[in-house]
């Protein structure tokens, strides 16, 4: 009986793990609903009215960053919507209204405080983004032009050996040239 005890409570850790998380809504009583509840300033949110007679509507916050229209996205009636949190606004409670056919629907989006960016939002320092050899010069930073580094070992050797063929080919083709010569 042990195992099954086990076993039982193996599949229930399981479920509860691979179960999808249903996303944090934050509704009043009277259905307007703000996903995620409580955005930072600059994000954004998405807006659901469930029950609403009307296939369209708007939704007013001084917390947006313009009114949204809501639009029937579902087979189940309800009017969806996405916003934006205006980017300066003050963190706080913000009331969210929805005109429905005649009725009123009310929310809340709680604004969180502003995030600060991690990293900058634009490069600080020079991308290699290729550009053949003008990528070292702007990688140089100014500081002094950048040069060609001068002839290693293997280039010296490289040459020499190319120059001795050289001169074994001319030595070669003089010897042949006379020799037809004197024929």
């Amino acid at each position: 009986m042990g195992s099954l005890k086990v076993t039982l409570c193996a599949g229930a850790a399981l479920t509860a793990a691979l179960a999808p998380i249903a996303p944090a809504y934050a509704a009043d009583g009277a259905g307007v609903s703000v996903s995620p509840s409580a955005p930072a300033p600059g994000g954004d949110v998405e807006l659901r009215v469930p029950d609403c007679t009307e296939r369209t509507a708007v939704a007013v916050s001084a917390a947006f960053v313009s009114d949204v229209r809501l639009t029937v996205a579902e087979k189940d009636g309800v009017l969806v919507g996405a916003a934006s949190v205006r980017s300066g606004v003050e963190a706080g409670a913000y009331a969210v209204r929805v005109t429905c056919g005649g009725d009123d629907r009310r929310g809340t989006v709680h604004v969180g405080e502003a995030r600060r960016p991690a990293a900058p939002a634009s490069p600080v320092a020079p991308v290699d983004a290729g550009g053949g050899g003008s990528a070292r010069l702007a990688a140089a930073d100014g500081a002094e032009e950048a040069r060609p580094e001068p002839p290693g070992t293997a280039h010296t050797v490289t040459g020499l050996v190319l120059a001795g063929i050289a001169a074994v080919a001319v030595a070669l083709r003089s010897v042949r040239s006379r020799s037809r010569g004197t024929d």
